[in-house]
C-alpha cells in the first residue's frame, strides 16, 4: 500500500515590509512637532519671564547697579507696606461689585437680545461696540467726558435740571469707584453679552418646547432650565472678570491716576510705583509673584466651587 504526501502549496513569496521610520517621523513626534511652536512662544514670552520674576524677588534689585541677594526680604517687607495693604483692600472691594454688576448686566442683555427678532441684529452690534475700543482710549474718553472743566456730562445735567453744581465724578473715593466701574461695565458689558449668548444659543430648543407644553412660567424655566446648563459658560465669564478685576490697572492709572489720596490704588498699581517710582524692582517682583500665587489659588477654589455646583 502507497501513501501519497501532499505537496505543500506554493505561496507568494515572503517580502520584508518597508523599514521603519525615524523616530522625527512617527506619530508620537508629529504631535510634538505640532506643539513645539506653541510651547516656544509660550516659554519665551512666559515661563522665562516669570523664572526671571521669581529669580529678582529674591534679590536687591535696583534700577542701575549689581543685584545682590537678600531672600526673603522683600517678601517680609510687603507687611509693612501700607499702600499695598490698603491697596488689597481696596481692590478685593472693586473685583466684588464689578463682577456682581457686570454678570447682571452682560446676562439681562444676552437674555434681551437672545431671540431672533427684527432689529435684534443692530442691538448685539450696539453692545458689543464698546469691547473694540481700547481700554486707554475708554479711560480718556469717560475722563473727557466727566471733567469738570470741559466735560459735557456736567452742562447737560445742570441745564436738565438735575443738579446745580458740577458732581465730583473722581473728586471722593466713592465716586472715583462708581465711575470707574461705569467706565468698567460700559466698556466690557457687550464682551460678556457675547460669551453669555453664545452658551444661550448652544441650550437646545426641545428643552424650552418641552417645558412650555408642561405648563412651566418663565421664571421657572430661566432659574430651572437656563442657569443650570448656562453654568460652564457663567463659569468662563466669572474667571474672567475676576482675573481682569484682580489685575486692574489701565482704568485706574489713566481714569483716576490712583485719586483721590491714593483710594483707587490697586495691586498692580503699587507693583509699577515700586518699580518706576521707588526703583525697587526686586520688592515689586515679589509683590508680583504673591499676586500671580493668590490669583491662581483663586482661580483653581472659584473651579472646584463651579464644578462642584455643576454635578
Amino acid at each position: 500500500m502507497s501513501v501519497t504526501l501532499a505537496r505543500p502549496r506554493s505561496g507568494p513569496a515572503h517580502r520584508p515590509g518597508p523599514p521603519p521610520a525615524p523616530w522625527w517621523r512617527g506619530r508620537r513626534a508629529q504631535g510634538w512637532w505640532y506643539a513645539m511652536p506653541t510651547a516656544l512662544i509660550v516659554s519665551v514670552l512666559f515661563v522665562a519671564p516669570l523664572a526671571l520674576v521669581v529669580w529678582m524677588s529674591l534679590h536687591r534689585w535696583p534700577l542701575l547697579g549689581p543685584a545682590r541677594f537678600n531672600a526673603p526680604d522683600n517678601y517680609i517687607k510687603i507687611a509693612d507696606n501700607p499702600l499695598f495693604l490698603d491697596a488689597v483692600t481696596f481692590t478685593l472691594k472693586y473685583t466684588v461689585l464689578t463682577t456682581i454688576l457686570l454678570s447682571g448686566l452682560a446676562l439681562g442683555l444676552a437674555l434681551l437680545v437672545q431671540e431672533r427678532r427684527p432689529g435684534v441684529g443692530f442691538f448685539r452690534t450696539a453692545f458689543f461696540l464698546p469691547g473694540a475700543v481700547g481700554f486707554a482710549a475708554a479711560a480718556l474718553l469717560f475722563y473727557g467726558m466727566l471733567n469738570n472743566d470741559f466735560g459735557p456730562i456736567d452742562p447737560i445735567l445742570q441745564t436738565l435740571g438735575i443738579t446745580d453744581e458740577p458732581v465730583k465724578w473722581i473728586g471722593t473715593p466713592d465716586m472715583a469707584l462708581f465711575s470707574t466701574i461705569g467706565l468698567v461695565l460700559w466698556r466690557f458689558a457687550g464682551f460678556n453679552m457675547l460669551i453669555l449668548l453664545t452658551g444661550l444659543q448652544a441650550i437646545p430648543a426641545e428643552v424650552y418646547e418641552a417645558a412650555r407644553t408642561d405648563g412651566a412660567s418663565r421664571l421657572q424655566i430661566f432659574t430651572r432650565i437656563t442657569l443650570p446648563l448656562l453654568r460652564p459658560t457663567i463659569a468662563l465669564m466669572l474667571i474672567l472678570s475676576v482675573t481682569g478685576s484682580l489685575l486692574a490697572f489701565d482704568q485706574f492709572f489713566v481714569f483716576t491716576n490712583g485719586g483721590p489720596d491714593n483710594s483707587t490704588v490697586s495691586m498692580v498699581m503699587v507693583v509699577y510705583r515700586d518699580a518706576f517710582f521707588r526703583f525697587d524692582l526686586g520688592g515689586a517682583a515679589a509683590l508680583s509673584v504673591v499676586l500671580l500665587v493668590a490669583l491662581v489659588l483663586l482661580n483653581v477654589l472659584q473651579m472646584r466651587v463651579l464644578r462642584g455646583r455643576g454635578r
